[in-house]
């Protein structure tokens, strides 16, 4: 078997024997995650509110940082083995202090899981200047999972789940201007992008970290009705893709073919837990299994069947993309440190 995913290698199902349908209890069935701990981030709505209780019910100590605590109270009341800590994905300065406190537990962390997100926003900048959807999106997971590493590594076995998307179609990485400081903005261009760096962070993390017992993958949740990622999205788009009419109202039979919230986290738990990937990283997943490689050719004649785009998976744009962040950030993720 191949020993990486470098440009698609893995990039196959491997006959899981869940589908779209699969909801996260239904692949998680006789996982015992007792004495383990998680971190998941948005864990207190939508797709990230069904993983935290997922993980929980299974036994796991799940950490969950919010922006808005009293609404994380409210949402995850009444569920056991949950903490929760305050954290701002746009704010650098934030993320390392929810870095440092969860450090100073001393705990190992066994799984670390991406979830939070943006989508479709007006252009935003962080403190750094960075976009706002690769801001939150993409830099603070890399950022996330740095001031973490040691952790990860104590748990002598941990995972990295990157909350990727099937919109990571509609852009591969910018390299040369990532921010849109000299090209016009456009919010679909910008969320594309985030993704396939997500993507591409995960390839390049399970390279490197899988020598100490850590692995990484990236997960297509699904087309998913009812959470709040769509928000801010300006009514044109959502007309683009059929949610809604030509009169702004929903289109009840799109919806009714959309995921459900537990079918959404299905893939999200199996990249966590399932032991069909204790020696599979690196790849990006959809439906509860490993995706198939997308075709360009019918990306470009406006085909979306799933599966991941090639310049998701690209060696050499995954390692310029982890140098390239380094840079922006200013921050050394040195694994073999």
């Amino acid at each position: 078997m191949q020993q990486n995913n470098n440009n698609g290698a893995l990039q196959a199902p491997i006959g899981s024997g869940f589908n779209a349908s699969s909801t996260a209890s239904e692949v998680i069935e006789g996982v015992d995650l007792t004495g383990k701990v998680a971190i998941v981030t948005g864990g207190y709505t939508g797709i990230g509110l069904e993983t935290t209780k997922t993980l929980a019910a299974a036994g796991a100590t799940v950490i969950v940082p919010a922006r808005s605590l009293g609404k994380a109270t409210e949402n995850l009341a009444g569920v056991a083995n949950v903490e929760l800590m305050e954290m701002d994905l746009l704010d650098p300065a934030s993320v390392d202090a929810f870095a440092a406190t969860f450090l100073t537990s001393g705990r190992p962390l066994h799984l670390l899981i991406h979830n939070a997100g943006i989508m479709f926003v007006p252009l935003r900048r962080n403190s750094q200047g960075i976009e706002s959807q690769l801001a939150t999106n993409y830099i603070a997971p890399f950022q996330l999972t740095a001031r973490l590493w040691g952790a990860l590594k104590q748990a002598a076995g941990a995972r990295v789940v990157n909350v990727s998307s099937l919109g990571h179609q509609f852009a591969p990485f910018h390299f040369e201007d990532p921010n849109f400081e000299h090209r016009e903005y456009e919010t679909m261009q910008a969320y594309g992008q985030s993704k396939t760096a997500l993507n591409l962070f995960a390839l390049e993390l399970d390279n490197q970290a899988k020598a100490f017992g850590v692995r990484a993958y990236a997960v297509h949740p699904g087309n998913i009705w009812g959470t709040e990622l769509l928000r801010e999205a300006p009514l044109a788009i959502l007309q683009q893709f059929g949610f809604y009419d030509a009169q702004g109202q929903v289109v009840q039979e799109v919806v009714a073919s959309l995921k459900t919230i537990p079918q959404g986290a299905a893939t999200t738990i199996w990249c966590a837990t399932s032991p069909l990937l204790n020696n599979i990283g690196g790849v990006y997943c959809e439906d509860g299994d490993i995706a198939s490689l997308s075709s360009e050719q019918g990306f470009a004649e406006g085909i979306h069947s799933g599966g991941v785009m090639a310049y998701a998976v690209d060696a050499a744009a995954a390692k310029r993309l982890w140098q390239l962040t380094e840079e922006l950030t200013g921050i050394p993720f040195a694994t073999a440190g």
